[in-house]
């Protein structure tokens, strides 16, 4: 059952890792240092619990930031161990996946849904026949299925967080319908990642969290990555999350289902596994599988911007899978590319991104979220924003 927690016990000592910089351009420190700056004052404005924030060069961690706790009623602060849900970053490793099976032969991106899933022909289509919606209109968002994959959720004790079982997905099938013209734009949805989960395991053999265990978290190295419930030995490190309110803050608990819906949101782990599958993206590190998970040319065929989103923040387009953020230089004569993919589920919320070029990137995860705030407003934005003005160019110059 969750508890209100006095604000007042939510006052904690702020914990920054100060790591060498050796080989970082000149003027990093003096960025970095006025973006955690801002970061930490962003945090406290918006009562955050806890976050971390984590800036990689060449593979190696350079900077990271903590803040709050982990856990209140146990005085457990956010630190390096810290285990947080990824929410929607796990789409990236669920369309790695199918593009995985792409490359092998096993599937087409121009094969109909309903190849592979026939009861999405029940679905309402005013636009055309179920049979035209393709795979590569879900891994694009270009589908016209709806945003999220249980829209009657409530209040109620006894409703789950998402469907447990493929077969409660596919009975709201009859009473769904597609929103536009499938390719005609880009509309972010949860259940048509869900349905790529479903082929996948379809086409695999596999559970979806098992498929990406074994070829993708394995081969990179990332030990502390799991789905849903965290293994008994782990629970020291899970970070709870929370709903923050002006007059009291709620904890949520450490774990919960995504169900049928894990391809599309289920994945937690450390922010030191999350650096490992960015340092897949860029190519840097010290793992020599990357080729064994997918070749370098399909990663930057993900890449390529397609539709514009309905992010009006930032100038960005949807790839395949990926987010691509064309960030303006702050005089406004050029543009600089960065690739990633922000996360939300529960109380949770986190973004990567990286800079292919200059081979940097960033984690940033948090374990609360406030229920009078706004995404336009919220730190996960802001925080985003200012990291792209003022430190990522530092390499750049």
């Amino acid at each position: 059952m969750n508890r209100a927690i006095p604000h007042t016990l939510l006052a904690a000592a702020l914990v920054c890792a100060l790591p060498a910089t050796a080989g970082v351009p000149a003027g990093f420190d003096a960025a970095w240092k006025a973006a955690e700056g801002r970061y930490r004052q962003i945090l406290q404005s918006q009562d955050v619990v806890g976050s971390s924030l984590y800036f990689v060069h060449e593979g190696k961690t350079v900077r990271a930031a903590h803040h709050g706790y982990a856990d209140v009623d146990s005085d457990r602060k956010v630190d390096e161990n810290t285990l947080y849900h990824w929410a929607s970053i796990t789409k990236t490793f669920t369309e790695v996946a199918a593009m995985q099976l792409r490359d092998r032969g096993l599937l087409d991106l121009d094969d109909p849904v309903s190849k592979y899933l026939p009861e999405v022909r029940q679905v309402h289509n005013p636009y055309g026949s179920m049979d035209a919606i393709t795979l590569r209109h879900l891994i694009t968002h270009t589908s016209g299925f709806r945003g999220p994959t249980f829209p009657w959720r409530g209040d109620g004790d006894w409703k789950p967080h998402e469907p447990k079982h493929w077969w409660q997905v596919a009975a709201m099938m009859p009473y769904s319908e597609i929103q536009f013209a499938p390719g005609s734009k880009y509309s972010y949805s949860n259940p048509g990642t869900s349905m790529l989960g479903r082929v996948i395991e379809i086409v695999s053999g596999d559970d979806i969290e098992m498929y990406i265990t074994k070829n993708i978290l394995m081969p990179l190295g990332m030990t502390r990555s799991y789905f849903d419930v965290t293994p008994y030995y782990l629970l020291k490190h899970r970070s709870n999350n929370y709903t923050v309110s002006d007059d009291k803050t709620v904890a949520e608990g450490l774990d919960f289902d995504t169900g049928a819906t894990t391809g599309n949101g289920g994945l937690n782990g450390p922010v030191s596994d999350m650096i490992k599958w960015l340092n897949f993206w860029l190519g840097v590190g010290d793992n020599g599988n990357y080729d064994t998970v997918l070749a370098r040319s399909t990663l930057r065929e993900m890449w390529q911007p397609g539709f514009p989103t309905t992010d009006d923040s930032v100038e960005e387009r949807m790839g395949m899978g990926f987010f691509v953020i064309d960030h303006p230089s702050a005089d406004g004569s050029a543009t600089t590319r960065y690739i990633g993919h922000t996360g939300s589920q529960k109380s949770f919320t986190a973004f990567v991104y990286i800079q292919p070029e200059t081979r940097t990137a960033v984690v940033y995860a948090a374990n609360s979220n406030r229920t009078d705030g706004s995404r336009e407003t919220g730190p996960l934005r802001r925080i985003r924003r200012d990291l792209m003005e003022t430190v990522f160019p530092v390499f750049g110059k």
